[in-house]
């Protein structure tokens, strides 16, 4: 038992030491690259940025690590919806996964593009987004709760206690509750990417089975704030 108590103080303390520990772990020949070496500016939207400061110039002789492999220049790259991939692949297959998500936003322009030619007043149609990217983020977006409810033992009796998410929980609750709300739907008569599309056009005008379900916990904490202190206690 002392033994399994000093092996996890160690790990515990080794991870808060890490950030201390990396330069010297990099002198004595435990990384690829030299401590000296910055990370490389992959991203077109920071170059421009870069150039348009001056500070571009500051980059020209100084070492740069090499990009890894997901890191692409590419204008058509959405770090959100990789992401979104990634959460959507079963079993590895990333190629399946990718063509659900393009499907998936194919359907959220058509059923854009069938608003927007059904609307009649100009005023309507600005309102409706065309742009799938930007219904995607919307809806994730939209789908974030600010609260969960987090299980506390205290004498004998489980309390659901309400407590804050953090940004990245919340976007991950996000997109994991939009792909459960796909899922659940009839496979005989309606394929996936439609369902997914017609999720994410309701999430981003703040509606759909999502942001319900995002307003009922919200519901649930605000009737649990009373255990609220055991949180802290």
């Amino acid at each position: 038992m002392a033994v399994v108590k000093t092996f996890f103080t160690n790990s515990q303390l080794f991870k808060q030491n890490i950030n201390f520990l990396r330069p010297l772990l990099q002198q004595s020949g435990m990384a690829m690259y030299p401590p000296y070496f910055v990370e490389p500016v992959y991203r077109k939207e920071q170059q421009q940025e870069l150039v348009k400061s001056g500070e571009i110039s500051q980059y020209t002789h100084v070492p740069t690590k090499a990009a890894l492999n997901n890191q692409t220049s590419s204008l058509s790259h959405n770090p959100l919806i990789a992401l979104f991939t990634n959460y959507l692949m079963r079993n590895g297959d990333k190629v399946l996964a990718r063509k659900l998500v393009e499907k998936s936003l194919e359907q959220v322009k058509r059923i854009q593009l069938e608003r927007y030619h059904k609307a009649t007043l100009k005023e309507d149609k600005s309102k409706i987004e065309l742009n799938p990217k930007v219904v995607f983020h919307e809806a994730i977006e939209n789908c974030k709760p600010l609260l969960q409810l987090m299980a506390v033992k205290r004498g004998g009796v489980r309390y659901m206690v309400p407590v804050p998410v953090s940004n990245h929980r919340a976007q991950f609750l996000s997109m994991k509750w939009l792909i459960e709300a796909a899922r659940e739907k009839d496979r005989k008569l309606v394929r996936f990417w439609t369902q997914l599309g017609r999720e994410l056009v309701e999430a981003a005008n703040n509606n759909g089975r999502v942001v319900r379900r995002k307003q009922e916990l919200h519901k649930q904490c605000e009737a649990n704030k009373a255990y609220a202190h055991y949180r802290w206690s």
